[in-house]
């Protein structure tokens, strides 16, 4: 049974192990996954392990992870539901090798591919049964750019903005199949304009901070081809008033699944 309240400096991407001068291994689901990532730029912290939680996959099923980074996301869903197959797409070809390797440093090598590609170019296979993003939450134009090439691209939308990201998942996903994503809370109905247009049995999960405190996050999952409407589901609150995570949340950072709505 999961500790209550996990110490925010235990949370995942926080401060690994150095393994070079470039790059730190991390735990994450409570140690059962260890990921290699950059010193500087981009590094995994709780959005990917949720974003996984949240995929209601099974044995079986082939999932799509949009923007897979160092492959954090893939490999907590692949982690937690064993016998998924999980194709992660990365732009960064650097970041994709580093994917790879955190892929056969887990012994996942089965059930996790990593492919550098574009989603910007076409793509014809559509028959994934589930497609989770966890797309740059910036805007061109209206936001600072990080610092950090590999910060600035997870960060900041590029040529492809929300609706090129929405639509690919879209194309790729089988008709019945799922789309979840994780967002800015304040991008919310951009969001859902962009699903309105093409799903259904929309499903809205916010992420408080605190008790109290509006949602920063939101994780939002869509069927396609359903005509069900959209749910406002609970949430879940992060943290406790000192700091320390909840027990729900804690138990997700350990692998548990996070039941966004019903089936």
């Amino acid at each position: 049974m999961p500790a209550k309240g996990t110490a925010l400096s235990e949370a995942p991407g926080r401060c690994g192990s150095a393994v070079d001068r470039r790059h730190t291994e991390d735990g994450f689901l409570g140690g059962r996954l260890r990921l290699r990532q950059p010193v500087d730029g981009y590094r995994a912290a709780i959005d990917p392990v949720f974003l996984a939680a949240s995929v209601d996959a099974a044995a079986g099923d082939r999932v799509l992870d949009v923007g897979a980074g160092h492959g954090a996301a893939a490999l907590c869903l692949a982690r937690r539901v064993p016998g998924c197959h999980v194709t992660g797409i990365e732009i960064q070809p650097d970041l994709a090798r580093l994917a790879g390797e955190n892929v056969r440093a887990n012994d996942l090598a089965g059930f996790v591919s990593i492919v550098a590609a574009d989603l910007m170019q076409p793509a014809t296979q559509a028959d994934f049964d589930h497609v989770m993003a966890n797309p740059p939450y910036l805007e061109q134009g209206r936001s600072t750019l990080p610092r950090g090439r590999h910060a600035a691209a997870a960060r900041l939308e590029g040529d492809a903005g929300l609706e090129e990201w929405i639509g690919f998942m879209h194309r790729l996903a089988r008709p019945g199949g799922t789309l979840t994503l994780i967002h800015r809370a304040d991008r919310l109905d951009r969001i859902l304009s962009l699903f309105d247009r093409r799903c259904g049995a929309i499903a809205i999960f916010p992420l408080w901070p605190k008790s109290g405190v509006a949602a920063k996050r939101v994780i939002v999952r869509a069927r396609k081809g359903a005509a069900t409407p959209a749910v406002m589901a609970p949430g879940l609150i992060l943290h406790e008033d000192d700091g320390a995570f909840t027990a729900e949340a804690d138990a997700v950072l350990r692998g548990a699944a996070l039941r966004v709505a019903g089936r």
